[in-house]
């Protein structure tokens, strides 16, 4: 089932040379099991740091976020970490695959530790098939393009089945085309294996095609707005575009 996930007041800062910077500040939102979230906002308004903090690879300040009902803000041990994680999928803007790797076996490796109850490579190669890859699965990272790359990493970070989704500027090394066939991509395995997907984007053609889009600022939650009224595309893009960076 696709994961619920509540941010409530939640607060992150970070110590640096001139003093303290707070990444973010006060945020809270729920948000709807199966829905596709655009975070937007200028360079340091707080995206990446709110993926991180979903995905329990940073931990609040204060305020709680749970995902499923699950407190992960309040996860401390290491084991309890790592399960939380693994049932979640992240996909980046570098791709951050193995050069020495095939793509299955870049799709695989993030299970090798570990004792699952299906075939590891059986279902490797059903997400690369998923993405479109399956003729690719014996090709290096130096040989795909860009979005083939991106599309390894997608099904990377699928072959756990999670539940929820984070992509962190999933389109920011690839070109117009290339980056609304990924999204294409990540709207049809929502659909699939029915997932949540946060994707923190500066790129608003991407945004519009989101269900929901939340506009941060300052580490602050600035705007709030569900796309899903059916409207077209192009009218959402305009209303997008009003907003100021």
């Amino acid at each position: 089932m696709p994961a619920a996930v509540s941010i409530s007041d939640v607060t992150k800062s970070f110590r640096s040379g001139a003093g303290t910077i707070v990444a973010i500040d006060g945020v809270s939102v729920d948000l709807t099991p199966g829905s596709v979230v655009a975070l937007t906002g200028p360079s340091g308004s707080g995206k990446s740091t709110l993926l991180h903090l979903i995905g329990a690879i940073e931990s609040p300040d204060a305020g709680a976020i749970s995902v499923d009902g699950q407190v992960i803000s309040e996860l401390r041990r290491r084991p309890r970490l790592a399960g939380y994680r693994r049932t979640v999928g992240f996909v980046f803007q570098r791709y951050h695959l193995l050069p020495a790797l095939t793509a299955l076996d870049n799709v695989v490796a993030p299970v090798l530790p570990f004792r699952v109850r299906y075939d590891k490579l059986e279902r490797a190669r059903e997400m690369l098939d998923a993405v479109g890859l399956a003729d690719r699965a014996s090709a290096l990272p130096a040989h795909l393009s860009g979005g083939e790359q991106q599309r390894v990493a997608v099904a990377r970070a699928l072959i756990g089945r999670p539940s929820l989704l984070l992509a962190d500027e999933p389109t920011g090394n690839l070109d117009s085309k290339t980056s609304e066939s990924i999204l294409d991509l990540l709207l049809d395995l929502r659909d699939k294996y029915s997932m949540t997907i946060i994707v923190a984007t500066h790129e608003r053609s991407i945004a519009a095609r989101c269900d929901r889009m939340l506009r941060l600022r300052d580490g602050k939650l600035i705007d709030d707005l569900d796309l899903t009224s059916g409207h077209s595309t192009d009218v959402t893009l305009a209303r997008i575009n009003t907003l100021s960076p």
